[in-house]
């Protein structure tokens, strides 16, 4: 079958215009390697290699064959293997392929990226379908940085800001003052004899306890239907939302106490070892409260003044693209309350304390700890512990 040089021109077109009808990588390269074949281009595999902006993946590779479904794998940072050889094109090559060609995918940045095109005919490929594969070459680069932008941007909002906000910043929900109130279990915890780690041990030993203290906490919160809003030191802020399908908070509550109790365990399972000794005593305190709560965008806007010179303003109007600094993130009296609650729970000596509001949503044997005045609320608190605490 000879190539068929008018759907070449219609493949590079449809590049061109972005790829339409395609979601993602994984589809893209299917449709791609689809219509190259039925052009008459003789591919017998196509490996895309990319390199990733995100914190735990180094590169993702994408392989497609014609008689298999096609696969993507992801090299991580704690692999043995370096990310980007592992997501090179050298990797698991055809056995009887007669021509293997690679050619790079340059992204507008710089960045080079890798594809690599084979064949099993025997003469291999010829020079005119050499050359049609390098005329889609930029068009296939533009689409795939395109697409991987927008997984970067959902990836590092979803690691910075959590996936519910993550998602509303992607929807729009991005101008200071946007916000919804909502009913949610409020998670407030941190970690007990911080400041005297603090004091004692250097400052990198201090950042890797901290990432593996909260590795005992994050996975367990997101597993359980929660959201982590906002590390502060060793302090954690999370919010379990009620669902529309939950008929009251009861539900939210008890994943919110099944957390602290996996929690609980991790950290006081938690042992750290480092050129002074090791740590084996690792203890943390949360508190549990449920309520209504402020959820959006605060923060810090641009602002200038319309009557300035007309130099001054363009330099602003210049500086105003990142010139406002917001978070996403809770407020209100709930909140406030829960932090209260959390240095009581110091004081006491309890790991895990919930507030009366919170505790009457639970079937459990509390352990009523007492009544204790709440800086800033005008009624005392009761609060409660576990009985196994």
């Amino acid at each position: 079958m000879s190539l068929r040089f008018d759907e070449i021109d219609a493949i590079v077109a449809w590049l061109i215009d972005g790829a339409p009808g395609c979601d993602g990588g994984e589809q893209l390269v299917s449709r791609l390697c689809e219509r190259l074949v039925a052009a008459g281009l003789p591919l017998a595999r196509l490996r895309l290699s990319i390199q990733m902006l995100h914190p735990d993946v180094a590169g993702v590779t994408t392989r497609w064959r014609p008689d298999e479904k096609i696969q993507s794998n992801i090299a991580s940072f704690a692999s043995d293997l370096d990310g980007r050889k592992a997501a090179g094109p050298t990797n698991a090559i055809l056995p009887d392929a007669t021509d293997d060609v690679v050619l790079p995918l340059t992204f507008a940045n710089g960045d080079v990226h890798s594809s690599a095109w084979a064949t099993t005919r025997p003469d291999g490929f010829t020079d005119p379908e050499l050359a049609a594969l390098r005329r889609l070459i930029s068009p296939l680069a533009r689409v795939i940085e395109i697409m991987a932008l927008r997984r970067t941007a959902a990836t590092l909002l979803d690691t910075y800001v959590g996936n519910r906000a993550g998602a509303r910043i992607l929807a729009g929900q991005i101008r200071r003052g946007h916000t919804e109130v909502m009913n949610a279990a409020i998670w407030l915890s941190d970690m007990r004899n911080f400041t005297p780690l603090s004091d004692t041990l250097p400052a990198e030993t201090i950042v890797d306890i901290l990432n593996r203290y909260f590795d005992c906490q994050v996975p367990v919160i997101h597993a359980h239907g929660g959201e982590v809003l906002k590390f502060m030191g060793d302090g954690l802020l999370a919010i379990f939302p009620i669902r529309e399908s939950e008929p009251d908070a009861a539900a939210a509550c008890g994943r919110a106490l099944d957390t602290a109790r996996e929690c609980r365990a991790a950290v006081h399972a938690l042992t750290y070892r480092h050129d002074g000794g090791t740590i084996d005593e690792f203890r943390f305190g949360v508190a549990l409260h449920v309520g209504q709560v402020l959820y959006g965008n605060i923060g810090g806007s641009s602002r200038f003044r319309s009557d300035e010179a007309s130099a001054d303003r363009n330099e602003r109007d210049a500086q105003a693209w990142g010139g406002s600094r917001l978070d996403f993130t809770c407020i209100g009296p709930a909140v406030n309350l829960a932090a209260r609650l959390e240095k009581i729970a110091a004081q006491l000596g309890r790991n895990v304390v919930a507030s009366s509001e919170f505790a009457r949503h639970i079937d459990l044997d509390w352990v009523a700890l007492g009544s204790f005045p709440v800086r800033g609320f005008a009624v005392p608190e009761e609060i409660f512990g576990l009985p196994d605490d």
